[in-house]
Parts: C-alpha cells; sequence; structure tokens
C-alpha cells in the first residue's frame, strides 16, 4: 500500500527515472564537509542531553527526533526544536503509516483496491499523507517565496532551480507535484529507517558486550573521548566499520526490499517478465546465504573482517538495493549510521534495565521490521579508565 501517492504510466516512470538521477546529487549538495561536522556535532550535543540518563528509558522518541532533524536540515534547510508540536505529529503520523500500511488491511488493500472507497484503517493512512504532503506543499510555498537563485539553501531550493531550467522541455518530470513526492521519499526513508537501523543496534550491541567493549576500545584508542569521528576514521576503525555493517545485515528492517515494476517486457534468466510485473527482492535469503557469510545466522562482525581484521564487505551486501532505483538516502544513510553508533560508542555504555521484559526478535512487522518497544540503561563512559 503506497504511502504517499501513485506512480504514472510506465513512459512517464522511464523518464521519471532518468531524471531521478539528478536527485541524490541535489541532495549530496549539501553533504559536505561542514554539514558533516555540524551533523556529528549536533549528534554529540544531542547524545549528551537525551541519553546520559542512567535510568531505564525507551530511546525511540530521543534516536527518531535526531535522525529527523538531519534530514530537515538537508530537505527544508533548518532543523525543529524538540517541542514543536507539528514535527511531533509528523512523526507520529510516519509510525503510523509504517505500521498500518503492512497491516492485514493494508495488505488486503493492495489485493483488492476498490475497498478505497469504504471506512477502515487505510483511510487513516490516506489522511496522514494528506497532512505529510500538505506541510511539504507549504514548505514548497515558503521557499518559493524566499528563493535566491544565486544561494540554494537546500534540496527544495536545488529543485526549484531545476524546475525553473526545465521549464523549456516539455517532456520533463522536473515539476512541483514531483519535488513534493521527492521530497515526501526523503523524509520518509531518512526518519524511519536509519533510527529503527539503531535501535535495532542497540539491541545486539547489549546482547553481545564483547562487541560493545571492543567497539569502544577501539574507538578510543584511536579517537580518545574528545575528538569527534568523522568519515575518514572508517579505515582506523575497521571493526567499528564492520559493526555498523553487521547490524544493518541482521536487523534486515526490510526484508523483500522495496518494490519495484519492470518498465518493459524483460527475459532473466530463461523468464520472460513481462512489462507492469512488481518485482521484490528476497534481501532475507540474500543476507543469511551460508556461501556468503562466515556467520550467516548470528550477530557477528567478522562477517565484515578480511582474514587480517581488515574491513571487507562482500559484494552481495545490497540493503539499499542496485541500480538506477538505488535507495536515494543511501549516502546519507551511511554517514548518519557510522558516525551516530561510533558516537554512541565512544561516550556510552548500553545495558538492560533489571528485570527486562523478553523481546521477540522476529520484530514488529510493517514497511519496515520495527523492533519491540524497550528500554534500556544509557551511562556515561569514565573518561578515566
Amino acid at each position: 500500500m503506497n504511502l504517499i501517492g501513485s506512480c504514472g504510466s510506465s513512459d512517464m516512470l522511464c523518464k521519471h527515472i532518468n531524471e531521478r538521477r539528478k536527485i541524490p546529487s541535489m541532495a549530496g549538495k549539501e553533504l559536505n564537509s561542514n554539514f558533516y561536522l555540524k551533523l556529528i556535532g549536533y549528534i554529540s550535543t544531542h547524545t549528551n542531553a537525551c541519553l546520559f540518563v542512567g535510568k531505564s528509558m525507551n530511546p525511540q522518541h530521543a534516536l527518531q527526533n535526531a535522525v529527523s532533524n538531519i534530514i530537515c536540515s538537508i530537505v527544508f534547510g533548518d532543523r525543529f526544536d524538540y517541542d514543536d508540536k507539528r514535527f511531533s505529529y509528523l512523526l507520529k503520523i510516519l509510525n503510523e503509516n509504517f505500521i498500518l500500511a503492512a497491516s492485514a488491511t493494508g495488505q488486503i488493500f493492495n489485493l483488492v483496491p476498490f475497498i478505497k472507497h469504504f471506512p477502515g484503517p487505510h483511510q487513516k493512512i490516506k489522511k496522514n499523507a494528506s497532512e505529510l504532503v500538505g506541510f511539504i506543499g507549504e514548505q514548497v510555498k515558503e521557499h518559493k517565496e524566499s528563493l535566491d537563485p544565486d544561494s540554494p539553501r537546500d534540496f527544495i531550493d536545488a529543485y526549484l532551480l531545476e524546475i525553473e531550467k526545465q521549464k523549456s522541455n516539455k517532456d520533463s518530470t522536473f515539476h512541483e507535484e514531483n519535488l513534493v513526492m521527492s521530497t515526501a521519499d526523503l523524509f520518509l526513508a531518512g526518519t524511519d529507517t536509519t533510527s529503527t537501523t539503531i535501535r535495532w543496534g542497540l539491541i545486539y550491541l547489549i546482547q553481545n558486550p564483547d562487541v560493545q567493549e571492543r567497539c569502544h576500545e577501539e574507538i578510543v584508542r584511536v579517537l580518545g573521548y574528545d575528538r569527534l569521528p568523522s568519515m575518514d576514521d572508517r579505515d582506523k576503525l575497521p571493526y567499528t566499520n564492520a559493526t555498523v555493517h553487521e547490524i544493518q545485515r541482521y536487523a534486515n528492517i526490510v526484508p523483500m526490499g522495496v518494490t519495484h515494476e519492470t518498465i518493459r517486457p524483460t527475459k532473466l534468466r530463461g523468464y520472460d517478465i513481462p512489462q507492469g510485473t512488481m518485482i521484490l527482492t528476497n534481501l532475507t535469503a540474500i543476507f543469511s546465504n551460508k556461501e556468503h557469510w562466515k556467520h550467516p545466522d548470528t550477530f557477528n562482525p567478522e562477517n565484515f573482517l578480511d582474514e587480517n581484521g581488515h574491513f571487507s564487505k562482500p559484494e552481495c551486501f545490497i540493503p539499499f538495493s542496485l541500480g538506477p532505483r538505488v535507495c536515494l538516502g543511501e549516502a546519507l544513510a551511511r554517514t548518519e549510521l557510522f558516525l551516530y553508533i561510533t558516537s554512541l560508542l565512544q561516550q556510552i555504555h548500553f545495558s538492560w534495565p533489571p528485570d527486562p521484559q523478553p523481546l521477540d526478535m522476529d520484530g514488529i512487522m510493517g514497511i519496515v521490521r520495527l523492533p519491540q518497544t524497550f528500554n534500556i540503561i544509557c551511562c556515561s563512559r569514565d573518561t578515566e579508565e
């Protein structure tokens, strides 16, 4: 069930795919070194303010707020205060839609779409999606009114300038409707998937305290306690980098990938696939294949280390998909995950509270595989250890 909109014709989709390839570079213009410095500084400040509590807490709200505000900085050019009621409400309806879209009703809607005319939970998804699109539309309107062509501030500004540039091209798919939907794509993907991956990561790190300690020791040995991590540190932190990738593999938050559609008749390994066929990728099978992974069924960063202890990423590690329809936010997500998890492990020790509730490690299946609600204890690391 679509969370925000619908696809057009196959011809239009072909054109949109070709022009869609420009979108990552638009967003990428915001991902310069100054932005990374601001990002990790913001993460560090947020970490100190929200997680150094020393008592049982649910990390979901703090993590989702932080991650959402990072994508907001890129697409909207600004972050929201955590007590902003509109921002909190948007996060709430995003969570609702991810869960409702994969509910029994959501699955039935995919099979019998005419039920859209009847009452039910699917109407809530439509209402939530309309509110999200309305919010983005307001942001686009404000950006148009204050746009400076010589000084674009964010993704929306860059897209508006591309619309103007393509105005004489009658076949262009750069227009305001696609701007709103592309912004919604980035906001949806950049909010829920990253924070969910980090939440699964906290569970695995607490369940595997030896991994948590080894990461912390490596980080402190390279960075100390005061220097913030950067993407340039990945080669110096092979075990930590391997742990971040193993969290992605083992969490497998989108087990069947994102639905795609063939835009023309296709032949694959002797099979004829008609145009318009919906295609799913079985990432669960790929991430648990014994031929590709040393430890396919357990959480083990050794899956991403070679015999010399250097980081090594297998070709079958494709959590962001492949090809022209690869995840728009791949570069940002990789950056967020490494910087955020490294910063957390540098400064904080994570553990379960006394008598923790047992977790169903199958999680809650929605569009994204969510962990059950859980509480943890976050304690500041002793800087003299």
